[in-house]
């Protein structure tokens, strides 16, 4: 997908955007106007058109979504780089079935690029572990999942 812009998620990154995975998320900053990057886990694309990710409803994140719906989420897949721009929008304020005050983001994908540096690839894929009781993080993680499929 190198140099090319797509207008929707592409079949090869569909798998990649159906369970946990680590992202980033950059929106603008409502104070300064500037650029603010989150990292998150909680990403699903229920179509080729729409992401969701949850975030905590009380994040800046979701108040600098509310000034400016304008943003990018960056997610390592298929050896690459890539970075899906849109708009989004608070499609839930408490996300349910959830223990957490959890806010569901929906992106309307506008473009995907393949941002990887030329010449290169990505030689492993990026993984992290959950620091606190694992039995209760794999079940938090299964109804944050689960709810935002439902959604």
């Amino acid at each position: 997908m190198a140099n090319q812009v797509e207008q929707q998620l592409t079949e090869e990154l569909m798998p990649f955007l159906q369970k946990e995975r680590y992202a980033t998320i950059a929106t603008v900053d409502f104070e300064t106007n500037g650029p603010n990057v989150n990292a998150i886990s909680w990403v699903y694309a229920p179509d080729h058109n729409t992401l969701y990710f949850a975030v905590d409803n009380r994040s800046r994140i979701v108040q600098n979504i509310k000034h400016n719906p304008n943003v990018v989420l960056t997610t390592i897949a298929n050896g690459t780089t890539y970075s899906i721009s849109g708009k989004a929008h608070i499609k839930a304020e408490k996300l349910e079935d959830t223990p957490l005050k959890l806010g569901l983001i929906a992106i309307d994908v506008e473009a995907v690029r393949d941002v990887m540096f030329y010449g290169s690839k990505i030689s492993a894929d990026i993984s992290y572990e959950k620091t606190y009781d694992q039995n209760a993080a794999e079940k938090l993680d299964r109804q944050v999942m689960d709810a935002m499929k439902k959604a």
